[in-house]
C-alpha cells in the first residue's frame, strides 16, 4: 500500500468512527440511557475536557517513546475495550467513569493521524487535502449508516456502529505503516519535545494561529453536541437527520478534496478570515430561522467554519515548523481546539440550549466574531 493510499484509509476509518462519536453520542446518552440533557452535556463536557489534557500532555509523551503506528495500534485497542464497556445496563457513576475514560484514550487517534499527515507531506509530498477528503467521506458513510439504523431499529445500533468501526480501525492500524512514520524517535527529538511549548510560542504568529483556531473550532461546540437533537426536536425523522447531517460533511469533502488547489497562495489569515465571517453567518442564521430547512441550507457553511479554519492551521504548522515540532502542535491543537473549548462552550450551550434550541448556536458566535477582530488586527503585524 502507497503512502497516499494509507493515509486516505486512516483519514476514512477515523472519520468513520468520528462521524459516529461526534454527533450522535449526546443524543444515545439521552435517549437510550435516560439522562436529561444537562446531565449528558456534563458528562461529555467532563469526557472533552479529559481529552484535552490526553492529546496535550499524553500523546506527545508517547511519540517521544514510540512510533506513530505504535501510538495508533494500541490507542485503537483501547479504545475498543473501552467501548465495550458501555453495552451492560449502566448507572450514572459508571457511565461517567467509562465517558471520561474512552473520552481520554479514543481522540489520542487523531493527532497521531494528522501527525502523520504533516510528517507525510514533508518527507513524501502527500496530498493532504486529498487523504483528508477521504476522512469527510468516512464522516458521511457513518451519518447515513447510523441514520439508517436507528430509523430501522432504534438507537442503541450507534453504540454498536461505534464498536464496529473500531474493531475495523484495530484491523486497519495494525497493518504496516509507511516507514517513516514506524521510525522511532531519536534524543533529539525527544528534548526538543520536553521544551516543545516554549518553542511553539516562540515561533512567530503561532500563538495568534492557535487563538484563532481554539476560537473557531470551539464555535462548533453546539453543533457537534445537539445538532442531532436540534434536528430530532424538529420532528425529523432518524434517517432523514442522518442525511441532513452529510449535508456538511459532503461540502467538507468538497472542499478538502479541491483545497489544495482552490487555496494555493492563500496567505493563512485570509483563510481564518473566511472560516470566522462563514461561521458566525452559520449560527446566526441558524438562531434566525429555527427550521429544518435553514439548518439544512446552512450546512454549506461547514466548508468554511470548520474545513478552511482547519486546513489553515495544517498549512501553517507544515509550513512554518520543523517536524520536531509537529507533534507538540498538533497535541496542542488537538487539546485545546479539537476539544478544551468545545468542552468549555458545552456546559453554557447546553444551559442555552434547554432555554432556546435556537439561542445555544447563537452563543457560539462568542468565538466567531472574535476571531474575525483578531485576524484583521494581527494579520500585517504577524505576516501569516
Amino acid at each position: 500500500m502507497n503512502n497516499q493510499r494509507w493515509l486516505s484509509l486512516s483519514f476514512f476509518i477515523f472519520f468513520f468512527t468520528w462521524g459516529v462519536f461526534t454527533p450522535y453520542w449526546t443524543g444515545w446518552l439521552t435517549i437510550e440511557k435516560g439522562l436529561t440533557v444537562k446531565t449528558a452535556s456534563i458528562i461529555m463536557g467532563t469526557g472533552m475536557v479529559a481529552r484535552s489534557f490526553s492529546t496535550f500532555l499524553v500523546f506527545p509523551y508517547l511519540t517521544e517513546r514510540t512510533s506513530y503506528s505504535r501510538v495508533l495500534k494500541w490507542t485503537t485497542i483501547v479504545s475498543l475495550l473501552l467501548a465495550v464497556l458501555y453495552i451492560p445496563e449502566s448507572p450514572f457513576v459508571a457511565l461517567f467513569i467509562i465517558t471520561v475514560l474512552f473520552s481520554a484514550v479514543y481522540p489520542i487517534i487523531l493527532p497521531a493521524v494528522e501527525s502523520g499527515a504533516s510528517v507525510l507531506m514533508k518527507k513524501e509530498r502527500v496530498h493532504y487535502g486529498k487523504s483528508r477528503s477521504f476522512g469527510s467521506i468516512g464522516y458521511t458513510v457513518a451519518l447515513l449508516l447510523v441514520g439508517t439504523a436507528t430509523a430501522i431499529w432504534n438507537e442503541q445500533a450507534i453504540l454498536y456502529m461505534m464498536i464496529a468501526g473500531l474493531a475495523i480501525a484495530v484491523v486497519i492500524y495494525s497493518q504496516p505503516a509507511p516507514a517513516v512514520l514506524q521510525s522511532m524517535p531519536d534524543k533529539k527529538n525527544s528534548r526538543d519535545l520536553k521544551t516543545g511549548l516554549k518553542m511553539l510560542f516562540a515561533t512567530k504568529g503561532f500563538p495568534v494561529v492557535m487563538v484563532l483556531a481554539i476560537l473557531l473550532q470551539g464555535a462548533h461546540a453546539s453543533y457537534y453536541n445537539y445538532g442531532f437533537l436540534f434536528l430530532n426536536d424538529l420532528n425529523v425523522n432518524g434517517f432523514y437527520i442522518g442525511v441532513i447531517l452529510n449535508i456538511a460533511i459532503l461540502f467538507e469533502i468538497l472542499f478538502f478534496a479541491k483545497a489544495d488547489r482552490l487555496l494555493a497562495g492563500m496567505r493563512i489569515s485570509t483563510m481564518f478570515l473566511i472560516a470566522g465571517i462563514g461561521s458566525t453567518l452559520r449560527w446566526v442564521l441558524v438562531f434566525l430561522f429555527p427550521n429544518a430547512i435553514m439548518f439544512i441550507a446552512t450546512q454549506a457553511l461547514h466548508a468554511a467554519s470548520f474545513g478552511i479554519a482547519h486546513y489553515a492551521f495544517i498549512q501553517y504548522i507544515s509550513n512554518k515548523l520543523p517536524n520536531s515540532q509537529i507533534a507538540a502542535a498538533q497535541g496542542f491543537y488537538a487539546a485545546f481546539a479539537m476539544s478544551l473549548s468545545v468542552a468549555i462552550l458545552t456546559f453554557p450551550a447546553g444551559f442555552l440550549y434547554e432555554i432556546s434550541p435556537g439561542t445555544a448556536f447563537l452563543g457560539m458566535t462568542i468565538c466567531s466574531i472574535p476571531a474575525i477582530i483578531i485576524v484583521l488586527a494581527t494579520r500585517k503585524r504577524y505576516a501569516y
